[in-house]
Formats: C-alpha cells, structure tokens, sequence
C-alpha cells in the first residue's frame, strides 16, 4: 500500500494525511504507544459502577482490549476499527477467551452501513484523532446508531496539565461537536488519565453525552 493511502477507497483522516501513513501501518510495525495489552483504568473504573449497557460499541476498537473487558463483565460488545490487523487481533482474542464480542473493519465516520444499534458507545483514545471537521462528522455518524436514550464515554487527550499526548483537545472542543442541538446533551466532561506505553497518566478527559430520548 502506497504511504499515506486510506485502505478499500477511503479517504485518509486527517491524522494519516499528517503522519504519512494509513492506520494499519502503527499495528503491522509493532505495537503502537496507546496499545497497552490490557483495558484503561477509567474504563475499568466506569465499568465496575455500572456506566455502560448492552449492546455496546467499541469505537476504534484497536485490538480489542477495553471491549473485551467489558463482554467479560457479560455485555454484547461489538467493535470497529480501519486498523485491519488490530481487528483480526482482536477477534483472534475474542475466540480465545471465549466472549461475546466480535470486531470488524469500519470507519468510525460512516457508521450507518453497520445496520445496528447500540445502548452505550465506548471511545478510548479516537476522538481526539480527528480535526474540527471530522469531529462533526463522527458525531453526525454516532446520531445514526446510537439508540435514543443511549450514552456516548469519550476518553481523549487533554490540554490540561503537563506532558499532553498528541492531539490534545480542550475542554470546549470537546462539547463543540455535539453542540446544544435536540439530538445530545454533554452530561458531563471531567479531568481524567489516559495509559500509554510511555505515561501511565496522560492527561485526559473523560466525556458522558446522552442521546436525547426521541
């Protein structure tokens, strides 16, 4: 595959446009820094206190650990990612351990052909991949599976604090998208950590927004 070049005809993100290379390279050359082999502590965390509900999508799910954890917890956990080699991972784990989560190759902005709907949308470490843009993009695209009623948690770099990771959002950007329209409601962004290979604290933000029951 050409440098830079999006796989089966779609567009490069503007963070493969910015780094060269498509999304699959970062798992085909080793493992990428966010890939940490097990679930993040604040998804742990919110999991434990009964924050998601099936069925539940794994948005940019990588090779699967935080949705694997949560089908071990009994959820239905359907994850997607452009990252061919992370989803063949992380459907070869899924069988492995036996669980009830099943991974497929889709782009996080046009989630319609999906043909499904989900309870709870889990985002660890996507969103703030995305410029202005396609952030609008990606929420317009979660409209079109996430059932009335149903909640988005967003975990993404933060500009608060000291050593951010890559493409660290400021609170505001991260509401902006979902704006104060009738479809969402931005229950709550608050100050969180996210793992990596080389922090075990970046600073982050963890965001709750609900779909407006219809």
């Amino acid at each position: 595959m050409p440098t830079g070049e999006a796989p089966r005809g779609r567009p490069p993100t503007s963070h493969e446009r910015q780094s060269g290379q498509p999304w699959d390279a970062s798992y085909r050359d080793g493992p990428p820094p966010w890939d940490i082999d097990e679930p993040q502590p604040a998804v742990v965390r919110l999991a434990e206190a009964g924050g998601f509900a099936s069925p539940v999508l794994d948005a940019g799910c990588g090779t699967g650990e935080n949705g694997l954890y949560l089908a071990s917890r009994g959820l239905s956990v359907f994850g997607v990612d452009v990252a061919e080699t992370a989803v063949a991972t992380a459907n070869c784990r899924a069988t492995a351990r036996g669980l009830d989560a099943t991974f497929a190759v889709g782009d996080a902005l046009h989630l319609r052909p999906l043909a499904r709907t989900f309870r709870t949308v889990l985002d660890c470490g996507l969103f703030h991949t995305f410029d202005p843009a396609e952030r609008a993009d990606y929420v317009t695209s979660l409209a079109e599976v996430v059932e009335p009623g149903g909640t988005v948690h967003i975990l993404c770099f933060s500009d608060s604090g000291p050593a951010p990771g890559p493409h660290p959002l400021s609170r505001a950007a991260v509401a902006e998208p979902f704006g104060s329209g009738v479809d969402w409601q931005v229950a709550a962004i608050e100050p969180d950590t996210l793992r990596t290979r080389f922090s075990d604290a970046c600073p982050a933000w963890f965001a709750t927004v609900r779909r407006r029951p219809s």
